[in-house]
Parts: structure tokens; sequence; C-alpha cells
């Protein structure tokens, strides 16, 4: 069995060396060498086999595979649970738990409510800055809830576990300074805005491509803030879409087309890559170097798809179902570009009681995407 403490400490070093530790937040990192990723792990860790399923390495078993999954390094996340085949629950990779722990610019003393505490080690590291006492975690999963509280007890309490609905938030405990999702929505749900004080940060990830920073307005009604980084992340339970292979599966081909779409540049530039997915934010898409050159695989979870290839020249469509997926895809890109092509970092969003839209540049005065009501369902009282 290789020395854990030893992983951790090259985890922790490796890090350092890529400047991922935040400077303006110097706590995350004596959080995380303090209650390092194996004191939270289960004895079950997940891998996909590179073709067509997670693989389960048991510590027992194989404790050597077991760690080298753990400690992957800094950009690889950890799967901890798989339902049906899908992974359903992780321990996220240390850079994007640095990052997105910067980004909700946590005090001591702040009240703070996490969604989706999974294996805990998480609201462990709020509560280490937080204090004991300040944090509350909502857990869909009840399995995985009594596992954290297993791991939260065991590293020092003072957090409080509960089972239920992440969306709905925890109002007897609020109003809180600080709210943070460790899972993906597509629209922010307004109980976490109405739970946040005005001046709080709300800190979560979007679209699974990328994670935003709000602050709530002093009258309480909408909540602004940039885009912080990218990463990719599970959605709330119940939320994940249908995959490439199963949308294809099920839609023959019905046109083969030459497409006006750089899929180099966009394999290249994840600015380019991110803003698709705030322009066309119901496609997702993935790109992937093959034998022959770069090809892009695009979905809309129901019942449309595309597969765009390269070799040097002009790309090649591929495409099934009613919609027309890549040349929705090439319209989206041209789009960004007359925009003056935003950067990630250019980025933000804005959540009102009853809508939810990305801009570029300036919340009042830059171009907006995705300007939507919110089903109303979701809307405030």
């Amino acid at each position: 069995m290789e020395d854990l403490s030893v992983l951790q400490d090259e985890l922790a070093r490796a890090m350092a060396e890529l400047g991922l530790w935040p400077a303006d937040s110097p706590w995350v990192r004596r959080a995380a060498e303090t209650h390092p990723r194996h004191r939270f792990a289960p004895t079950r860790l997940w891998s996909w086999n590179g073709r067509d399923e997670y693989v389960a390495f048991d510590r027992g078993a194989d404790p050597e595979a077991w760690a080298r999954l753990l400690y992957a390094g800094p950009y690889e996340s950890t799967v901890t649970q798989v339902i049906d085949g899908m992974p359903t629950s992780s321990l996220s990779c240390e850079s994007i738990v640095a990052d997105m722990l910067d980004a909700l610019d946590l005090e001591p003393g702040h009240t703070t409510l996490e969604l989706g505490t999974a294996t805990g080690r998480n609201a462990r590291l709020l509560a280490e800055r937080a204090g004991p006492g300040r944090v509350v975690s909502v857990e869909y999963d009840p399995h995985l809830a009594e596992a954290a509280v297993t791991n939260l007890t065991a590293t020092g309490g003072g957090v409080e576990v509960r089972v239920g609905d992440g969306a709905v938030g925890a109002p007897d405990r609020g109003p809180y300074d600080r709210i943070i999702s460790t899972y993906a929505v597509e629209t922010v749900p307004w109980a976490w805005v109405e739970q946040t004080r005005p001046g709080g940060r709300i800190v979560t990830p979007w679209g699974r491509l990328g994670h935003v920073a709000l602050t709530v307005a002093p009258d309480g009604r909408s909540a602004s803030g940039w885009i912080q980084g990218l990463a990719m992340f599970m959605p709330a339970r119940g939320t994940q879409s249908r995959t490439w292979e199963q949308v294809h599966d099920e839609h023959p081909v019905t046109a083969q087309t030459r497409v006006d779409l750089d899929v180099a540049a966009l394999h290249e530039d994840a600015n380019g890559l991110f803003a698709l997915r705030v322009i066309r934010p119901d496609i997702e898409v993935r790109t992937a170097a093959t034998e022959g050159g770069l090809a892009a695989w695009a979905h809309d979870g129901r019942s449309s798809w595309a597969r765009i290839a390269t070799e040097g020249g002009p790309a090649t469509a591929w495409q099934g179902g009613p919609r027309r997926l890549a040349d929705e895809l090439a319209a989206g890109r041209q789009e960004w570009q007359a925009a003056g092509a935003p950067a990630l970092w250019d980025i933000g969003m804005t959540r009102t009681p009853d809508a939810q839209y990305l801009w570029a540049y300036d919340p009042e005065t830059g171009p907006r995407w995705g300007h939507r009501e919110v089903p109303a369902g979701e809307r405030a009282a």
C-alpha cells in the first residue's frame, strides 16, 4: 500500500508548482492539508475503462490502484459512486475545490449552506474556515449523507448534515452569508437567492462546464456575478441528460454535409467551447483528437445529435434527429465572434425572480444570451 500521506504531500506540491493554491485565500491550502482526501474516501472507487463502463477498485483488493485514483493529480476528480452505470458522486479535483472555495470569499463566522454533501470533505473545509456550528449541508442521497456524517464526526464534527433536495435549501437556518453547491445546475434555484443575505455570495457550477459567483443585490431581488473558472461537474441527481451514444443509437443519420465550423479552434480554445454552451445552452459538446484529425460530438439530450470531423480541410458533419446541431453550433460561434469573442472571464450571469441570463462585459449594456423565463414552479412567490 502506498503511503497516503506521501501522496497527499505530492498533490499539495503539484498544486503549488502550478500556482493552483489561491494566494488570496491561504486558509484553503491549510484546510486541505489538514483534512486530506483519503480521510473522506469510501473503500470502493471507480474509473472509466476508456471504452464502455466504469470499473470498481476496492481498497482491500487493490490498495495501490485505489490510492492512485484518489491522488491522480490536481485536475483529476475521483468517482466515489456509480448507479446504473453512471457516476453520481465524486471527490472533486483538488484544483476546482480550491478555486471554488476561493471564489466563495468565506470568512470566519459566516453562516454557510452547502448543497451536495457527498463524502463530507468540502463541508469539512468550509467548517474549518467558518467555524463549528456555522455550516449546514444538504445531501439528496441518504446513504451518502450517513457516510458523510461518519467522516465529519471523525474529523471534528461541527457540521449539520440534512437529507433533502438541495434546490429547496434549508430555509429554517437562513439567511446565510454564503451558499455553495457542489453539483451543476442549469437554472440557479431562486430559493438560494432568497436564503442569502443581501450582499451575500452564491458559488455554483453552471452548465457542467464552469462555475459562477453571484452576489445578492441590496434589495434581495436579484443576484449577479462573473464566471470564475472551467471544470466538468456532475448535475443534480435525477437531471442527468441522455448521452450522445443513446441519442445517436435511436436516431439514424439524416444529413451529411460540410459545415463552417473550426473543430480545431473548439478543441484548443476552452473560451470558445464555453461560449457555445452560453449561446446554445441546450447543446452539449465535447471534442477529441482522432486517428485522422479532430472530431466534435454534440447532442441535445433528447432527439438530435451531430458528429463533426476534420482532417485538416473543411469539416464534415453527420447529423441525426429533427435539429441540425452542427449548423446551430456554427451559427453560435459566428454570433460569439460578432460579439467580440468574449473570453470566459468576460462572461457573467444574472438571476432574477422570473428569469436567468448570461451576458458579456457588462450586465446592463453587454450582449445577452439564454434570457429565458424560469419555469413557474421555480419562480419566486
